[in-house]
């Protein structure tokens, strides 16, 4: 018996349907197989096939020995394949491939070129554990690189096609990212924005952010749910929102302040005094909870112990201080304190302070990190180092090549400066143009002629990472430029800014790292205390944040400390506590612009 056409048609299409439903179109071929298990085996069927079947098994081959953890052996088939006759699926398949291997090795910027491939413009169509291998590795370049936004977009993109555990994992992720922008990023990310759902993450972020007490942060959470009850984090906070939550309120009623009333540094801790208090009195006038504080002169006891009992008679549950580095050192000697204390100042590394003993302050290693990490997202792996010949320098100098090599860098050549006059010889000497003469030298005596050579530099070197206040920075920039040098990218601390609206066009380009205080000028906070105290515009203004910072930690201490997830948005940076209870300061890039600071896009310190 015949089958009627029209029947036949539709057994046709719904065989069609099914095969579209589990593989790519015709015309954008297929998928490798991924069944395989013996990578020997697959590259012998691999090398028997000289089509486009050939080239599927040897990236079935390459994402086999990919998924066994040979990464070496995984690159080296990818890249012995011709992909000129490879199908669009096949090429979405191995630039993913690429991009995953590319992150593995610390590769952000190769693996997003490698995910820019035209052949991306099919990814819809491919099955969705490919759009989502796709989508996963396409965030993960974004955050390495520092693209914390841009890494955002992609999880919130492939969160519908995600199940179980994966979608757990990345809701988490989600909020970890959003989490690290800044309120001036998110601000702009706001105005810009006309994704409901990428819009919510952010107004989400913003409310934990403008809020520091725990009270005020659970009570706009919960407003914010209420708001938003479609939004995926609205159906269900990420873990770290569920256990801020939960905690329960512990109320600090009185602080007591330990700083030095006759220091060498006194415009410093006058600072760090005022901004402590500036924002003290801000808070009170927004309705917050404040404690009493109680200003205590650290000179005016003869020992710790002396002013411990003193806080103790007077009702004192929290200090704030010391501020001088011997009295911290004094105090993280001890195996316990009588009362919590949150130091101004840093012991030194060796020491294990006891449980009651958290440290904060402005410390130029977390710098000297960031701009090892800052440079390696950026692809750079040779480094040479420029510091001054001083503790500091050395000490700035350690922690960078320390953290450097440990990412898997390479420190090709370090420079220790004190005077300017110096400067000239000592980068000559860095950039070996001294052996580049030598040689020229050598070959005129050979050839008994003159010959017409510019000296050349050393080529290992791909950036330098420098340690220097303004005035030393304004001589060795343009000192790199003379000798041949002015291509290399200079990698900074914050040391280089002096915190003043003074314009050196020899700095234009220099790229460093800095805290929020500087890069938002419309911050509240700031406003009010560069109001009340002008000599807060300039390089003293780190402090008066610092102090600021101070206060507001005082009311986060329970959330940090309990939450290690957890981090704080302050004027000097992103906070956030270690093990050993020492706060970090993650920060912000920015780069000199004919005397403005000019954020670099979506830049932060880790």
């Amino acid at each position: 018996m015949k089958t009627p056409l029209r029947l036949l048609s539709v057994i046709c299409f719904s065989a069609f349907l099914a095969a579209c439903a589990s593989s790519p179109s015709n015309s954008l071929g297929q998928l490798p197989p991924t069944q395989y298990t013996d990578l020997d085996t697959l590259l012998l069927q691999a090398s028997k096939r000289d089509d486009s079947r050939g080239i599927g098994l040897y990236l079935a081959a390459a994402d086999l020995a990919w998924q066994q953890r040979l990464v070496a052996r995984a690159r080296k088939i990818l890249d012995g394949i011709d992909l000129n006759q490879a199908t669009p699926a096949q090429l979405i398949f191995a630039k993913t491939l690429e991009a995953e291997i590319a992150v593995a090795l610390k590769q952000p910027k190769s693996a997003l070129k490698a995910l820019n491939h035209p052949s991306f413009q099919y990814l819809q169509k491919m099955p969705n554990n490919q759009q989502i291998r796709t989508g996963l590795v396409r965030a993960q370049a974004f955050e390495e690189s520092s693209q914390f936004a841009a890494a955002v977009r992609e999880r919130i993109k492939i969160a519908p096609i995600l199940t179980e555990s994966a979608a757990f994992d990345n809701h988490q992720a989600t909020w970890r990212l959003v989490n690290t922008l800044s309120i001036t990023q998110l601000q702009l990310e706001l105005e810009s924005t006309d994704d409901p759902i990428f819009h919510g993450w952010l107004t989400l972020a913003h409310v934990t952010k403008s809020t520091h007490s725990l009270q005020q942060q659970q009570s706009d959470l919960l407003q914010w749910v209420l708001q938003n009850p479609k939004h995926p984090a609205g159906q269900k906070l990420p873990e770290a929102l569920q256990q801020l939550q939960q905690l329960q309120i512990q109320t600090i009623n009185s602080i007591a302040l330990l700083l030095p009333s006759n220091d060498p540094n006194q415009n410093v801790v006058n600072a760090l005094r005022n901004g402590f208090f500036a924002a003290h009195y801000i808070a009170k006038e927004n309705g917050e909870p404040t404690p009493n504080i109680r200003l205590y002169d650290s000179n005016s006891f003869t020992s710790l112990d002396a002013f411990y009992q003193q806080a103790q008679s007077d009702g004192i549950e929290l200090v704030v201080g010391p501020w001088e580095k011997d009295l911290v050192r004094q105090l993280a000697s001890r195996p316990t304190l009588a009362i919590a204390t949150l130091a101004l100042n840093y012991a030194d590394r060796g020491q294990i302070p006891p449980q009651q003993l958290f440290q904060y302050g402005l410390a130029a290693e977390d710098e000297a990190r960031a701009a090892a990490n800052r440079a390696w997202a950026d692809g750079l792996r040779r480094t040479a180092i420029m510091v001054p010949a001083s503790a500091w320098g050395e000490r700035i100098q350690a922690e960078f090549a320390a953290h450097w090599k440990s990412l898997g860098g390479q420190v090709v050549g370090t420079t220790r400066f004190s005077r300017p006059t110096e400067l000239p010889a000592q980068i000559a000497e860095l950039l070996e143009l001294r052996a580049s003469e030598q040689r020229t030298k050598q070959l005129e005596a050979t050839l008994e002629m003159k010959v017409a050579a510019q000296p050349a530099r050393r080529q290992d070197i791909e950036f330098i990472f420098l340690a220097a206040s303004p005035e030393q920075a304004r001589h060795i920039k343009p000192a790199l430029a003379f000798q041949y040098a002015g291509d290399i990218p200079i990698y900074a601390t914050s040391a280089v800014h002096s915190g003043a609206n003074e314009i050196y066009p020899e700095l234009n380009g220099l790229q460093f790292s800095e805290m929020p205080w500087f890069i938002e000028p419309n911050h509240p906070t700031r406003q009010h205390i560069t109001q009340l105290w002008s000599n807060a515009q300039g390089g003293l203004g780190r402090f008066y944040a610092m102090g600021a910072d101070a206060y507001r930690i005082t009311s986060q201490l329970q959330q940090l400390s309990t939450l290690p997830s957890n981090s704080s948005t302050g004027l000097t940076g992103i906070l956030q506590l270690d093990q050993q209870r020492r706060i970090h300061r993650n920060l912000y890039w920015v780069e000199f612009n004919n005397g403005q600071l000019t954020p670099l896009k979506d830049a932060r310190i880790e």
